[in-house]
């Protein structure tokens, strides 16, 4: 890391405020197109994602994940003789999460020609930015192109009676937990409270989950309904249409009031209600921007109004996933060295120097179990939006890959077709491991591939992608017809009988 002398101030092309995995991607991406860049960033180098998000999370899903699909395969079920072991969950996870040091990250920085300032920067004005260092001192960068916010987000802690005093998990405890509690209450529908559900489920702790709706709201309304059955078998108790009211703390744990008139107990309480920007304190008013609130910003990654601010990832409210942030970061990257080199800028939609899939195209994996992948437009966002779409169903069990997977393989499969264009505009797979489906669906939605091209992607057989085929069958095709595969039905006969 450079050393800074705080009493000059110090320039550069580009600063970037944040350093996790949008902010390193966007000035590496500055770097390569010829600009000088510094990250700023007062927290571990690495961000949400690698210490208290995306990797330990998914390494706490992972084990219980394998165990399960190994005891759905006989022979290999034989083989286990014991339950899942916690404590090596944990020591997995910690493994990638470096044990929370950011040493290689930091090392990783410097390699790629990226400065870095520890502390927390505030804007001071125009190109301007003010560093207060944990020794308490004061650093002031200029950026002779631009300033990239790419700060990310925190988790919201809803205004309810008791909640925020009573001091309840958010999703950074939950994944960084070094003992498992034996009683867990997870306020939340969506991707965070489903996910830790399932683990903590699978780690022995009695959980119990309560949504204000369904879950998983935001999805084909099949993949929220799947996982609470899927749930429920695992032994959580899910309470749908109910909310807290008061939440206390007390020696034994939490209790949770609830608007149904229940009391519920548990030693620890996580509240997985979304999202809020990461904005409160970084010096946005004196540019006339609000604190506290999401920055705006066009397919260009630009803040509207000022030609050198941009808003990257979480920060900008377009859509709260890494990878979607990265490739934010790829194109604001890029298209700040444009801009600065006077070189063409390719913005138009689908351009090097936009992130058009931000819109339409956005892949999600939400690794419960089963596992539920989606991308694009459900069915009615896609009405809402004014398609004329037709939606094909498919059960992913039917397929003969299915049932090498995994005996009992329960699944389900739908494509959303925009019938003007006759191409995929949405899908959603259901089941284990249909995330490696995912990447097909969004390479279809994102070429926008006609359906009638389509037919000449042959998967594999046997293989789970056979899917594709069923659904393209189900649609329909003068020379086919919706079926079920035979050679399925041949191979599953005896067992019929």
């Amino acid at each position: 890391m450079k050393t800074f002398d705080t009493n000059l101030i110090e320039e550069y092309d580009l600063i970037v405020l944040g350093g996790g995995a949008v902010g390193e991607n966007i000035a590496d991406r500055a770097v390569q197109g010829g600009l000088s860049a510094v990250i700023v960033e007062h927290e571990l180098l690495g961000g949400e994602c690698s210490y208290w998000a995306c990797m330990p999370s998914k390494a706490l899903l992972r084990s219980p994940a394998a165990l399960r699909a190994a005891r759905s395969v006989p022979g290999a079920a034989e083989a286990i003789t014991g339950d899942l072991d916690v404590s090596a969950v944990l020591a997995r996870r910690d493994a990638f999460t470096s044990n929370w040091s950011d040493a290689g990250q930091v090392s990783w920085v410097k390699s790629a020609g990226i400065d870095l300032v520890r502390g927390h920067g505030r804007i001071s004005g125009i190109r301007e930015v003010t560093v207060t260092t944990p020794d308490g001192g004061t650093l002031v960068l200029v950026a002779r192109h631009a300033v990239a916010v790419s700060t990310g987000s925190d988790a919201y802690i809803p205004d309810i009676d008791g909640l925020r005093d009573a001091l309840p998990w958010t999703s950074r405890e939950a994944t960084s937990v070094r003992e498992v509690p034996r009683s867990l209450a997870i306020v939340g529908g969506g991707v965070v409270a489903a996910e830790m559900a399932t683990a903590y489920a699978a780690f022995g702790t009695q959980v119990t989950l309560i949504s204000r709706g369904t879950l998983l709201a935001g999805m084909e309304p099949f993949a929220g309904e799947r996982v609470t059955e899927a749930l429920r078998e695992q032994g959580v108790d899910v309470l749908l249409g109910t909310q807290p009211v008061r939440v206390s703390r007390g020696e034994s744990g939490f209790t949770v009031e609830t608007s149904a008139g229940d009391a519920i107990g548990a030693e620890q309480l996580l509240v997985a209600t979304g999202r809020t920007p990461r904005t409160t304190d970084l010096g946005l008013e004196t540019i006339g921007l609000t604190p506290g609130q999401w920055l705006d910003a066009d397919d260009t990654l630009r803040v509207p109004g000022f030609d050198w601010l941009y808003a990257v990832g979480d920060v900008n409210h377009r859509a709260l996933l890494t990878h979607q942030g990265k490739y934010q970061a790829r194109a604001a990257g890029d298209v700040i060295a444009a801009r600065a080199k006077g070189t063409t800028v390719s913005d138009a939609a689908w351009g090097a120097h936009v992130a058009s899939a931000d819109h339409a195209a956005v892949p999600q994996v939400t690794f419960t179990d089963p596992e539920v992948a989606a991308v694009g437009l459900t069915a009615d966002a896609a009405i809402a939006a004014g398609y004329r779409v037709r939606t094909v169903d498919y059960e992913i069990g039917w397929v003969a890959g299915a049932s090498v997977h995994a005996d009992g393989y329960r699944g389900h499969a739908r494509m959303v077709v925009d019938e003007d264009r006759s191409v995929i505009i949405g899908a959603t797979f259901v089941g284990p491991d249909v995330a490696e489906l995912l990447q097909a669906a969004t390479i279809a939605i994102v070429g926008e591939v006609p359906l009638a091209r389509l037919w000449h992607a042959v998967p594999a057989y046997p293989t789970v992608s056979e899917i594709w085929l069923r659904l393209l069958e189900t649609y329909g095709r003068q020379s086919a017809a919706p079926r079920v595969d035979p050679e399925r039905e041949s191979a599953l006969a005896p067992l019929a009988g």
